[in-house]
């Protein structure tokens, strides 16, 4: 029988036991980048008037948030909508008005930027913001290091193992990611925890301040399973 033949063995055996282990670690963090929602919105008596409202509006929130340079570092336009409103009179259904809504997405990884913007776009006629959405990127080295420290205390738990039946941990035979991920998955919006605000009609001369906005720590977790071999326990 050859050695790609030779049937598997995952329990060990007493000359040569295994020792398996789970190795866990979670560390908090903080967020590496902030998401906004925007939706635009417009209403006018004809089609035409309510899209050329959209698209001024429209405009006017997308130069803003790209005033802001470098510390935005996405800005993504979503669902676009224009519909009319039904008005029944007698039998026959006739349009009352029609209503428009963009949805922008914008990414920023200056906090202090984020606070000044969010308050210039809620300040802006009929526009809502909703967020901010804490993450942190896919890249960020927190992952490496959740992971890391999850393999030393694999490593860890199964020495302490083998210590406790006089034995010594010979080589690492299987090591398996379970899975390491963020709390607040990149790109997604937890339910809660955000803030949401709304305005309409801003005055130009009496601009709010910037909103105070506390970052929320991120919680990155890392698992792995571990299996050792170790040498005969003195039993």
């Amino acid at each position: 029988m050859t050695t790609q033949d030779a049937p598997h063995q995952p329990y060990g055996t007493p000359e040569v036991p295994r020792v398996a282990v789970r190795g866990e670690a979670r560390l908090e963090v903080e967020p590496e980048i902030a998401r906004i929602g925007i939706t635009v919105s417009a209403r006018g008596t004809d089609r035409r008037t309510a899209l050329e409202d959209l698209t001024r509006r429209n405009t006017t929130v997308l130069e803003l948030v790209k005033s802001y340079g470098e510390a935005v570092e996405k800005l993504e336009t979503g669902a676009f909508s224009i519909t009319p409103e039904l008005t029944r009179h007698g039998r026959a259904e006739r349009i009352r008005a029609y209503h428009g809504r963009v949805h922008v997405t914008a990414e920023l990884s200056d906090f202090t930027a984020l606070g000044e913007l969010t308050t210039r776009l809620a300040d802006l006629e009929l526009t809502s913001v909703d967020g901010p959405w804490w993450a942190l990127r896919p890249t960020s080295p927190a992952h490496g290091e959740a992971r890391r420290q999850a393999v030393l205390e694999a490593v860890q738990r199964a020495r302490e193992y083998a210590v406790a039946l006089g034995a010594e941990l010979a080589a690492l035979v299987e090591l398996a990611d379970i899975g390491s991920e963020n709390a607040t998955p990149y790109g997604a919006r937890p339910a809660g925890g955000g803030m949401r605000s709304m305005a309409f009609a801003g005055d130009a001369e009496s601009a709010a301040p910037p909103l105070d906005l506390e970052p929320q720590r991120q919680t990155v977790f890392a698992q792995v399973d571990a299996r050792f071999t170790m040498t005969p326990p003195q039993l």
